[in-house]
Parts: C-alpha cells; structure tokens; sequence
C-alpha cells in the first residue's frame, strides 16, 4: 500500500512493506528507493521477541534497509498499548536497548535514531505527545547536520 503526505518539511509517500516473509521482495523493491527507514517494532510479549530473533523479520528488514543504503532510520516500538501492563516504560527501554544493539552491529548509529513508543491502533505518540507515556520524555538525535528532539512520530519524520 501507498500513502503520501506532507510534514512541515517534507512530501513523505509512505510504502507499507509488512514483516512477512511472503512480502520480501515489495520491501526490497520499495526500500531501495527510499530516503529513511521507519521500522516499527511490535512491542507485545512474545511478538518483539519473534521479530529480533536470529531469523526475525525485525533483524531482517534492518539489515536489508541498511545493505540498500538507506542511512536514515526512525524506530517505532508499536503496541504499547498491548504492553504488560500498558504503556509500559521498562518494556520500551528493553526493546530500545536490544534494537540499538543490533542495530549498531549492522552500521546504524543509535546515537542518530529516533526511538518512539506508539501505539498506531489509538494513535498514541503519532502525530501529538500522549498523555498515557507520561515518562516518555522525548526523543533526541544527533547527526552531522545537527541536533534534533520531539515526542512523535511524525516530528521524527520531519527531523
């Protein structure tokens, strides 16, 4: 699928690539031309889990968007609504750990990756801060055209 849209900054056409192995190739194709990555992470017990694991679509989709030279990533860690319990900060901070540390191995820097909890079903840190991660204080990155932060997903698009 193909959605397009303007941010403050930029025209965004996004193409869905869903983590299924049956949809390789639509994210192969798609990927190659694209500017920055949004990977998003499901943050549900047990579904983070099978998507960072040794042959997880999560590592695999990294590694490709990476290989195909996309050196721009967001990281949307989803579901937080579905988390134990919901909304959970120890759950967002564990995922964002082992995805930076991934992440780095391929060639990413963290450093320069936006981490953002959202839940895409109720909208939560999507286009406005949510009032149900009030411990999520922002996300910051530095890259060489400088600093940037914000609280949503779509001021990371625009950074």
């Amino acid at each position: 699928a193909l959605w397009k849209f303007e941010t403050a900054k930029y025209y965004v056409t996004i193409i869905d690539a869903p983590g299924h192995r049956d949809f390789i190739k639509n994210m192969i194709t798609g990927t190659s031309q694209a500017d920055c990555a949004v990977l998003i992470v499901a943050a549900g017990t047990g579904e983070f889990e099978a998507g960072i694991s040794k042959n997880g679509q999560t590592r695999e989709h990294a590694l490709l968007a990476f290989t195909l030279g996309v050196k721009q990533l967001i990281v949307g860690v989803n579901k937080m609504d579905s988390t134990e319990p919901p909304y959970s900060e120890p759950r967002f901070e564990e995922i964002k750990k082992e995805v930076s540390s991934y992440i780095k191995k391929i060639g990413y820097n963290p450093a320069a990756v936006a981490f953002v909890p959202i839940s895409g079903w109720h909208g939560d840190n999507m286009l406005e801060a949510s009032t149900k991660m009030p411990w999520f204080k922002g996300w910051q990155v530095e890259r060489k055209e400088g600093k940037a932060e914000g609280k949503c997903l779509i001021e990371a698009l625009d950074a």
